[in-house]
């Protein structure tokens, strides 16, 4: 086998992830290994998937959402899965904001709870 190419085994250990989810990307198409009997092979273009996936799921997409991304890749090339990432990616910056405002208004409320709650107690 060519050094360019990684085993399950390798790939599971390159990326950190388990078996389990190596094998459920596969499941769902977002990788697809060379296969030589029961053993699988993973070559570059597996392995910058896999990067893309992770970093994908870093960001908060879903996978069904990268599915599709990377499949414009396959289809309609560079430009276009470019173009439909700068869309994803202005959704999830979006949200991602929204959860921020939201988290910080929760650690004030909590922080004026504790503030309140530590003025009772040292007042008892």
């Amino acid at each position: 086998m060519s050094d360019s190419k990684l085993t399950f085994k390798e790939m599971c250990a390159k990326f950190d992830v388990t078996p389990r989810t190596l094998r459920y990307y596969e499941y769902i198409e977002l990788l697809q290994p060379e296969r030589q009997g029961r053993s699988r092979y993973y070559g570059p273009r597996e392995c910058a998937r896999m990067t893309l996936i992770l970093r994908g799921r870093k960001f908060g997409f879903q996978l069904e959402e990268l599915r599709q991304w990377l499949l414009i890749y396959d289809q309609e090339g560079t430009k276009t899965q470019m173009r439909v990432f700068v869309d994803m990616a202005d959704r999830k910056l979006i949200e991602l904001e929204e959860q921020q405002k939201l988290l910080q208004e929760t650690i004030e409320e909590l922080k004026d709870l504790r503030k309140t709650t530590q003025s009772l107690v040292a007042s008892s």
